[in-house]
């Protein structure tokens, strides 16, 4: 559904160790949260409970949506374009995967909104900003591997940056190249070796898809970066 991908596990030989994280799913080229208008739809109780995107389990009860490339945790005024109704959402999932579709809303939302019977209706999306915080956006990159000890990162790095496919227009990342992005977990630094970024899913899988043709397993990811 709208929860992130399965995780994959692979190796990259003579590297010992490799992890890789699963990223929720995402079509359309990221964009900056700005005012839209578009079609929102629902989901509900087909989806209750099961994990979104966020990794928050989906309440069908709750005020909460999904959206394909805004940030997770961003807070939306939805305003029912033929009633005037409107409330507040915040994005914790994935979706929709409707072309024609901007935002799938929770059961909740829906309800409120007076668009259950109708299951869709045109709205106006407005980011709410927070703590006047600047607008965000999701990056792509792909992850070929993480690690605890940062010589075996910086080496991967050397190799997957040597490697002649890369630079292949198709392939090619973005100003950020093939880079160690660095995360703390359980009192311990992971080095998170990554190729981007990418404007879309599509661009970053097709790296995927080639470095895998070559033996090296890999993962999409998103990256939340901030606009000014």
């Amino acid at each position: 559904m709208r929860g992130s991908e399965p995780l994959r596990a692979g190796s990259v030989a003579p590297l010992t160790l490799l992890v890789l994280l699963g990223a929720a799913c995402a079509t359309r080229a990221p964009q900056s949260p700005t005012t839209t208008i578009g079609v929102a739809s629902w989901y509900g109780p087909g989806f209750h409970g099961r994990r979104t995107s966020s990794g928050e389990r989906y309440d069908q009860n709750r005020l909460t949506a999904a959206h394909r490339t805004w940030p997770l945790g961003t807070s939306v005024r939805v305003t029912h374009l033929a009633t005037g109704q409107s409330l507040v959402v915040r994005i914790n999932d994935r979706g929709p995967f409707v072309d024609d579709r901007e935002i799938d809303l929770s059961f909740e939302a829906a309800r409120r909104l007076g668009m259950l019977r109708a299951g869709t209706a045109r709205v106006r999306l407005e980011p709410i900003r927070v703590h006047h915080a600047p607008p965000r956006a999701v990056r792509f990159a792909v992850q070929v591997g993480a690690f605890l000890a940062e010589p075996h990162a910086r080496a991967l790095r050397r190799r997957i940056g040597g490697w002649r496919g890369l630079q292949r227009t198709p392939l090619r990342p973005g100003p950020r190249g093939v880079y160690v992005s660095t995360t703390h977990r359980a009192q311990r630094t992971l080095y998170r070796v990554r190729v981007g970024p990418y404007p879309n899913r599509a661009a970053a899988r097709a790296l995927a898809s080639a470095l895998a043709r070559t033996g090296i397993d890999s993962v999409v990811v998103e990256e939340v970066v901030a606009l000014r």
